[in-house]
């Protein structure tokens, strides 16, 4: 891994912001002589411009610039083709023709792909198995609707870590489940190392940030609404269809983001449940960064991933412009 060296802008940047901060707060207590309620959220101010906006800064910085720091493109084209700087360092060693027969590497964009179509698996079997959920978590008749509230909050305590560990002693070859499948005769199985068992954390994991979002619509609307439409000739299921589906689609739609995205970005699930078997685009990231040391190429997959990201915000805050969806609890 190599070391990495901040430019030198980076350290001036970071002191004139501080000291832009400091004279901000500076006038601001002296035009309103003395300290206002809205000034004790300038720390919460310096934290963002500090680790966030400079960070991002960072990352476009090395996005668009090369090892030397020149302003360059070739990161973007490393993500289209895994295999340009090999041809451009033949070309300049052994010419044109046996650049040309490199052929295109589609790592990074097969990777992008691959996590973009488990995200989405992980997205629609989440939004299958928490609608029903969050449906008789707000149904005010069920008296165990609290309790599964609890429920789904209590695994959300322990470590991210520790809850797909866990995983591994359910699903290996000597784990509890291949244990009582040979108990009852049935034979060991494959539990572990595949997209399945990937595919399966993630949705554990994930599960919850479905849940709430649309829990909390749920909890929102006025239950006259579903009577008035049962008063008006409606079974349950048409209700369920025309009245109850379109009010909670805010939940919805907040839900579908918030499992998406980082389920696209996910790393450790792959690593610990996939053995390796199944890279994800956060996999590729991490080993970029710290395996071959690439900070600009890193840079630019993970400039890339944040476009992503924005493009799912600017979906969410088209489809629920209010914030009606609501969010963890």
């Amino acid at each position: 891994m190599t070391n990495l060296k901040l430019p030198a802008w980076a350290g001036w940047a970071m002191a004139l912001g501080l000291a832009l901060f400091i004279g901000m707060v500076a006038l601001s207590v002296r035009r309103n002589h003395g300290v206002k309620r809205s000034l004790f959220a300038t720390p919460y101010t310096l934290w963002m411009m500090i680790f966030t906006i400079l960070p991002c800064i960072l990352i476009g910085y090395y996005a668009l610039t090369d090892a030397n720091g020149r302003l360059t493109l070739d990161n973007f084209r490393s993500f289209w083709d895994s295999n340009y700087i090999m041809r451009e360092n033949l070309r300049a060693v052994a010419g044109d023709e046996m650049a040309a027969t490199v052929a295109r590497g589609s790592v990074n964009v097969d990777t992008l792909v691959y996590s973009l179509w488990m995200a989405f698996l992980c997205t629609v079997v989440s939004l299958v198995l928490g609608y029903p959920a969050a449906l008789f978590m707000a149904d005010r008749k069920m008296k165990l609707g609290s309790t599964l509230v609890v429920l789904f909050i209590i695994p959300m305590w322990m470590n991210f870590l520790l809850r797909t560990i866990a995983w591994m002693s359910l699903l290996e070859d000597n784990g509890l489940i291949n244990a009582f499948f040979d108990w009852v005769g049935m034979g060991r199985v494959q539990l572990m190392y595949n997209q399945e068992a990937v595919l399966l954390g993630m949705v554990y994991n994930f599960l919850p940030f479905m849940v709430f979002p649309i829990y909390t619509s749920l909890s929102k609307m006025d239950p006259k609404l579903a009577e008035a439409a049962q008063d008006l000739g409606c079974n349950s299921f048409r209700t369920l269809y025309k009245v109850t589906m379109p009010l909670s689609l805010p939940g919805v739609i907040s839900g579908i983001t918030m499992v998406f995205m980082p389920s696209v970005t996910t790393f450790f699930i792959p690593r610990v449940l996939g053995g390796g078997n199944t890279r994800m685009f956060g996999d590729l990231i991490e080993s970029t960064f710290k395996t071959a040391g690439d900070w600009n190429l890193g840079s630019a997959l993970s400039l890339i991933m944040m476009i992503l990201i924005l493009i799912s915000l600017s979906i969410l805050r088209k489809a629920d412009p209010n914030g009606e969806g609501g969010g963890i609890i």
